[in-house]
């Protein structure tokens, strides 16, 4: 196939090359990564956007640039069928730990071969796709497995604990080398503990696997720790988290297992004051972690005592900004039963990563998706890993357009409205919010923009005395729709608002009225009951005024109003309306 780009970030769809566009959307699809395909468990290109930067019609793979240049080609290079065969290995070593009769095990291998040679033989299919996809069928051809590999997991974590308690590894973790003290500040002193400390306790992650059956001497473990700092070390800015108080860190747990290891980190941000979500699986990847697992196996549920397991898989901004203020340390999975895929995450781990300021992650799963793509993303990324080149660290800084809207600044911009309203009822004003449609036409917004500003103009010439807040006067390139609707209920709680406006559908053929223009066939009969935004601002409005009887709402009736779902995420609009 002639890839017409040389990296996967410049890939486009369109691309203006039809021949090339059918082979990339039929690889698509086959990787069961088209949202519109399947939108109950594809992220949307909003979702995605909370994590991924991504241009007008850009294309996010769960790849590697080389993997997708392998899979582009006419033949199967042997990078590619290296990962082919390791697939087969994973699968196969899987289907013999589990308690089938040799009857069944023999029907299900036929089966998953006969499905893995397909896939080989169409050689489009990502190797950890293939891999998801035979587990899945390895687990599920005769009744239900739960977590297959539960025991083996326990025994792992009590081996941990066992070597975490021990004096050689107690005394290699507190060891402080010749000029490792030394420096010309307590503040310098204190950031080269830390950055031993945490050298330390990625070696330990990233040697998981390599250390399960015979674990280093203290001689052996040392060197290991002598190399992860001198890495670490070498890597400008590493841990320029530390100096940003009472930020959030998204830690995203690996196949290898190391639970109780990513724990040792964890502290490590929950005692220099930070907040830390913990992102593990949300059913059986191996090692990896479940949210099962951290209250069913006894060591975990220990270690995560104080924990806040959240369940919610949909949990909104509102919801997982209050948890991050109750909350030091919360536990969620990622929507998913493979290898980091954005494009399969949940909404709940859509938001954790948009609301973190670093990512954190290790593995060299990880290195493939998080280091080794041209794709960008929308938070800095700390990965580490051991290779035969020994131990690896890199920080990847977000795409330099990417702007994240922190509680405080939605708060503050909340607070300098209601702060303008506060003076204008000392003034002897009526204060007027006016709700409308802004964004539940999709791509009708700058049409909606110009007509709440028209009416609402034509609104203050006509009444002097009132003072009439504009939500269009108010939007921030960069915000999307948790952002919006976050800031403005703070807006609209503040027990200011005197009248609470909904846009009618006279005030559109109004508005088009004023800018001189007829009414297109998609505005014709609209109002804010058809808005998502609006719905949720009449419950809003309705509560209100449950707490404040004189504010008055005028407008379409309430109960016109609640045909509406919610958003699809990161959308300023119903998640139905994309789908028609």
């Amino acid at each position: 196939m002639n890839v017409p780009v040389t990296r996967v970030c410049d890939l486009r769809l369109p691309s203006g090359d039809p021949e090339f566009d059918a082979w990339l959307f039929n690889m698509l699809v086959d990787n069961n990564l088209v949202h519109r395909v399947n939108p109950a468990i594809i992220a949307s290109a909003e979702q995605l956007r909370f994590m991924v930067h991504l241009e007008p019609n850009q294309v996010y793979l769960p790849c590697s640039d080389q993997t997708f240049f392998d899979l582009a080609r006419d033949d199967i290079p042997p990078g590619l069928q290296e990962q082919y065969d390791r697939s087969w290995r994973i699968v196969s070593g899987l289907l013999d730990s589990l308690p089938y009769t040799e009857e069944e095990r023999s029907v299900i291998a036929s089966f998953c071969l006969y499905r893995f040679r397909q896939a080989v033989a169409g050689s489009n299919v990502i190797p950890s796709r293939v891999v998801k996809r035979l587990t899945s069928y390895a687990l599920s051809m005769t009744e239900d497995l739960g977590d297959p590999w539960t025991e083996r997991k326990r025994q792992a974590v009590e081996w941990q604990k066992t070597h975490l308690a021990s004096e050689d590894v107690r005394g290699a973790l507190d060891y402080i080398g010749g000029n490792e003290a030394d420096s010309s500040s307590i503040r310098a002193r204190r950031q080269a503990m830390d950055l031993l400390h945490f050298a330390r306790y990625a070696s330990l992650c990233a040697n998981v696997r390599a250390w399960s059956e015979r674990f280093p001497d203290r001689e052996e473990l040392e060197d290991h720790f002598q190399e992860a700092v001198a890495r670490f070390k070498a890597v400008p800015g590493v841990l320029d988290i530390l100096k940003k108080p009472a930020s959030t860190v998204l830690y995203l747990s690996d196949a290898d297992g190391g639970t109780l290891y990513d724990v040792l980190i964890l502290r490590f941000f929950l005692s220099r004051g930070h907040r830390v979500i913990y992102a593990v699986k949300d059913g059986f990847y191996f090692h990896n972690a479940t949210l099962q697992d951290i209250t069913d196996i006894p060591a975990l549920a220990e270690a995560f005592k104080g924990a806040w397991i959240c369940k919610d898989c949909d949990i909104t901004k509102n919801e997982l900004l209050r948890l991050l203020r109750e909350w030091r340390l919360i536990v969620l999975s990622d929507g998913t039963r493979e290898r980091l895929n954005l494009s399969r995450t949940s909404v709940a781990f859509a938001r954790a990563w948009k609301e973190a300021d670093l990512v954190v992650a290790h593995g060299w799963r990880k290195r493939k998706r998080l280091i080794e793509t041209s794709i960008e993303f929308t938070r800095d990324i700390l990965c580490w890993w051991e290779d035969k080149d020994g131990f690896q660290v890199r920080l990847r800084r977000h795409h330099p357009a990417e702007r994240k809207f922190t509680e405080l600044e939605l708060s503050d911009m909340a607070d300098e409205i209601i702060a303008g309203m506060r003076d204008a009822k000392a003034r002897g004003k009526s204060v007027m919010f006016y709700s409308c449609v802004i964004g539940s036409i999709p791509g009708e917004v700058k049409t909606a923009s110009a007509l709440v500003c028209a009416f609402v103009k034509h609104l203050r010439e006509r009444m002097p005395n009132a003072y009439v807040v504009n939500p269009a006067e108010h939007f921030v390139e960069g915000m999307d729709g948790d952002d919006l609707m976050y800031m403005w209920e703070k807006v609209q709680r503040s027990g200011l608002i005197s009248i609470w406006r909904f846009q009618t559908a006279e005030d559109i053929e109004q508005a088009f009225a004023l800018l001189g223009r007829a009414v297109p066939p998609i505005w014709v009969g609209k109002d804010s009951t058809y808005s998502t935004g609006c719905t949720k601002e009449m419950r809003i409005a309705c509560d209100v005024q449950s707490k404040n009887p004189e504010m008055q709402i005028i407008g379409p009736s309430p109960d016109k109003f609640f045909r509406r779902g919610d958003y699809g995420v990161g959308k300023y609009f119903d998640a139905t309306l994309a789908h028609r």
